[in-house]
């Protein structure tokens, strides 16, 4: 008889996509309230004419189909389509502190936001309050401040071009370059350390290399649950032959088979596509190691090959004409034991090397990465070692080749082409002064680790977030918490309630905004807002539903206000014309930066236009003016790798979860149904620890600064596919284990995939800020404050 498995958990052998992501959407469509409403406005999503998908960055084809939308994409339409409100009405009847015990899935599903609100300590609610009336309270407060630089300005991936451009132009009238935003929490070693190794931290493919490549090598990404439009061209390169190497700790079935919702026969046959040609699991952690294995195998084998005469199997002309440090690199791979390669990566020399004949074998390569290359404290090593392989057979600037790094929200790289950035350039910094007479400030400011280090220090004493849940998707909760309760004022711009909201400071204001979704109708008339993809396409969204209340604003009017109340006379800027005219943003936007030439014309054509992309054109904007072999000295080592009773933990998105953002409580590819509270571990370690599944377990931080509350408690332990010595669970329930300190030094991301934890039996509760839950985070005792632990080391002052 086969042992009974904890309640929840069970088998899902379909493939991805499929009758279950047709099923999954009708469920979403009837939660949402929107069974007849939703079909026409989901056919409207990433056409021409119509609205960008508010979630993720993948890009439009240039013929779209019937319907260009796919299960998650959907799931964040309903969600911000939804008849639900959230008004007056509602805060009427909870307190804030009543709010608190709910669970962050309860809070979003709620609805929309309606009205502008005020927090009142006295009746521990929010009360309507008058727009102006916030506005000039607003502006008082920020007046009073000691310094500009203790305002921080977050911004979310959501935020359109306009939105994202007139905020960083209030912030550096104001004062500061303390912009930190959802980019440093995913991307910023993309940002970071592509730019060193080929001048420009953006990927260098368009859609249309897909179909002319001959490898594909997936790394660190599940594109069926985050960008699942992405399956569309990796199930058409593997209908057409092309190899995919797939690099990942867990199997994602999305990258092992495939049943594409567009394909009639697919469908009707219930048959699918297999999608990875080969599957390596490579350890939690263990990417740098990997793929230096990898370039080491190719280096041999390329010396094998030239020593008999054989063709070779690196580009050399490439290598010799547009690169430097080739030599450096090469005398560091072949110092480098394989018995070190292969302890850190995971992964078995033959492996590598099997990889790296495969990639010898290709004429055009990509290589497709996300978060699960970046978050970890070798984030930017991971992407200047993908950027190594690439360059050494010249996979970058010619078709069907490229990096290809997969962003998360729909415009986390627009956002920061328009000068979302805590470290600007000075040249971007001269033309703002030059097109708007004012002196920019020049030193850096903060990121989001630094943010929440001033807060919780009280360095910082006020916040404006344009959207998103920075402390729910920030590190740390434990010193997020008590840092937005010691602020004097938090301003948050936002469509539906959220935690973070529920941290109230001495001020606090919650604004609605409009959605992608939404009709944004200004003085000038209807409006269209513009958001840049992962490949560098800038296009128009256009919303068309009529807003949740007349009250709700979009965000570029609320920016608009805000700084206009507190700038006051020391701006020469008509905020009022650029509220009322977004063409106007767009023109401001061309004059700082010339890539935009002829924007608004050129946003009016169907798909809009492409950004000049240096690297893609084979010019290096790096200081050697070429593209430079970066040298990862050390393979992942710390304090706790020589403990056997230490794992490697990764977070995990569940499938019905977009961010911090849970549409639902199943993750059915992983077989999890109804609930969030489990720890993925593998039956060896299962039984090596002592262990069985569905024993309910504690799981604390393994690293020095780990303290009592750094712990996420009572998850229940599910046998699964993981490599030794690893484990997985839910984001954001995981947070508490990441401290501010454990991230990236070179770009300060928190390092979410690969955090060192230790497993005990569960024990009692700790009285802590939050729990995790069957349905998620629910908060407890929201007047506690916890420890604030150690000071972080090297952040900016």
């Amino acid at each position: 008889m086969a042992k009974q498995r904890p309640d929840g958990i069970r088998a899902y052998e379909d493939p991805a996509g499929g009758w279950g992501a047709l099923k999954a959407l009708a469920v979403a469509l009837k939660d949402q309230q929107l069974v007849v409403e939703g079909i026409p406005t989901l056919l409207k999503q990433n056409q021409p004419e119509g609205f960008d998908c508010p979630g993720c960055a993948w890009p439009d084809p240039k013929h779209t189909s019937a319907f260009e939308f796919c299960e998650n994409g959907a799931k964040a339409v309903t969600w911000e389509s939804t008849p639900k409100r959230v008004g007056p009405d509602f805060f009427a009847q909870h307190t804030v502190t009543s709010l608190w015990e709910c669970s962050d899935y309860w809070l979003e599903d709620q609805g929309r936001l309606t009205h502008p609100m005020r927090y009142d300590a006295q009746t521990d609610k929010y009360e309507p309050v008058d727009w102006q009336v916030a506005f000039d309270d607003i502006a008082a407060k920020l007046d009073a401040l000691d310094d500009p630089n203790q305002l921080e300005l977050y911004t979310s991936g959501r935020a359109s071009n306009e939105a994202a451009f007139l905020f960083q132009l209030f912030g550096r009238q104001f004062g500061t370059n303390n912009f930190p935003d959802c980019s440093n929490m995913c991307h910023e070693p993309t940002s970071v350390g592509l730019p060193r190794s080929i001048g420009i931290g953006k990927g260098t493919v368009t859609l249309d290399d897909f179909d002319k490549a001959e490898l594909i090598i997936s790394m660190g990404h599940n594109p069926g649950t985050n960008h699942p439009r992405m399956m569309t061209p990796l199930r058409n390169a593997s209908r057409r032959g092309v190899k995919i190497i797939v690099l990942n700790p867990l199997k994602e079935r999305a990258l092992e088979r495939f049943e594409a919702p567009q394909a009639p026969l697919e469908m009707a046959t219930t048959s699918s596509t297999p999608i990875a040609s080969c599957y390596f699991q490579v350890k939690v952690g263990g990417d740098a190691a990997a793929l230096k294995g990898i370039c080491k195998a190719l280096v041999a084998a390329d010396k094998v090959a030239r020593a008999a005469d054989l063709a070779p199997l690196l580009d050399h002309t490439f290598i010799v004409g547009h690169t430097a440090g080739f030599d450096a690199l090469v005398d560091d791979l072949e110092g480098c034991s394989w018995s070190a390669i292969e302890r850190a990566s995971g992964l078995p020399r033959a492996d590598m090397e099997r990889i790296a004949a495969d990639y010898a074998a290709s004429n055009a390569t990509i290589v497709c990465y996300g978060m699960g290359i970046t978050q970890h404290v070798t984030g930017t090593a991971n992407v200047q070692q993908i950027a190594n392989l690439l360059l050494l057979k010249g996979n970058i600037g010619k078709p069907g080749a490229g990096i290809c790094p997969l962003r998360g929200h729909s415009n986390v790289q627009g956002d920061r082409t328009v000068g979302i950035t805590e470290r600007p350039s000075e040249a971007f910094l001269d033309r703002l002064r030059d097109v708007f007479g004012f002196e920019p400030p020049r030193a850096f400011g903060h990121s989001v680790v630094d943010s929440i280090a001033a807060m919780r220090d009280g360095r910082a004493k006020a916040v404006i977030c344009l959207g998103g849940n920075l402390a729910m998707a920030a590190s740390d909760p434990q010193a997020c918490f008590k840092g937005f309760r010691r602020l004097d004022l938090a301003v948050h711009l936002a469509t539906k309630l959220n935690r973070t909201h529920l941290l109230t400071s001495k001020t606090t204001y919650l604004f609605p905004v409009l959605g992608r979704t939404d009709s944004d109708i200004q003085a000038s008339g209807r409006q269209a807002l513009t958001v840049e993809d992962s490949m560098s396409m800038v296009h128009a969204s256009r919303g068309f539903l009529t807003p949740p209340s007349d009250q709700v604003r979009s965000e570029v009017a609320i920016l608009a206000g805000i700084a206009k109340a507190t700038l006051r006379s020391k701006s020469r800027v008509d905020w009022d014309a650029l509220a009322g005219n977004y063409d106007l943003i767009r023109d401001a936007i061309e004059e700082v930066f010339p890539d935009f030439e002829a924007y608004n014309d050129r946003i009016r054509k169907p798909g809009g236009f492409q950004l000049p992309n240096s690297a893609a054109m084979r010019i290096w904007n790096t200081p050697t003016g070429k593209a430079n072999f970066a040298i990862f000295a050390g393979l992942e080592e710390d304090e706790t790798s020589t403990d056997r009773d230490v794992l490697r933990m990764t977070s995990l998105r569940a499938h019905d979860q977009y961010n911090t953002t849970i549409y639902g409580l199943n993750d059915r590819y992983r077989g999890v149904f109804g609930r969030r509270d489990v720890l993925f571990l593998n039956p060896k370690d299962l039984a090596r620890l002592g262990f069985a599944e569905g024993d309910v377990v504690d799981v604390a931080t393994a690293l020095d600064y780990a303290r009592p509350d750094r712990v996420v408690q009572a998850l229940t332990l599910v046998s699964y596919n993981l490599p030794d010595g690893c484990c997985a669970s839910y984001y954001p329930e995981i947070q508490p284990l990441v401290a501010l300190e454990f991230r990236d030094p070179e770009c300060l991301t928190p390092s979410y995939k690969s955090i060192p934890v230790k497993v005990t039996a569960a024990r009692a509760p700790l009285a802590a800020d939050r729990a995790v839950g069957r349905d998620g985070i629910v908060g407890r005792e929201p007047g506690v404050e916890t420890a604030t632990g150690p000071s972080p080391v090297s952040l900016i002052d």
